[in-house]
């Protein structure tokens, strides 16, 4: 029976926003205007969330205030678009 560690969940995130990170940076490259806002959004909120568990204050909000920026692209992006 495999019992499930926060470890083992924490690094499978780590793994996802690190995909994340890597094809919003090719979508900002290639000018893939607004799927990098998709993708960047919740590779931060992976990061706000993987920050909690540790603590690590200065990368949780600075996560945070960037989750800002993109929810607040992405609502101007369906509202005025």
């Amino acid at each position: 029976m495999h019992t499930f560690r926060l470890s083992d969940h924490e690094q499978k995130l780590k793994w996802i926003a690190l995909v994340l990170g890597v094809i919003s940076a090719i979508g900002i490259i290639q000018n893939w205007y607004p799927y990098t806002m998709f993708l960047s959004l919740p590779f931060c909120l992976i990061w706000v969330y993987c920050a909690w568990l540790h603590t690590e204050r200065q990368l949780k909000y600075i996560n945070i205030l960037f989750s800002v920026l993109y929810t607040y692209g992405i609502a101007r992006y369906f509202l005025f678009e």
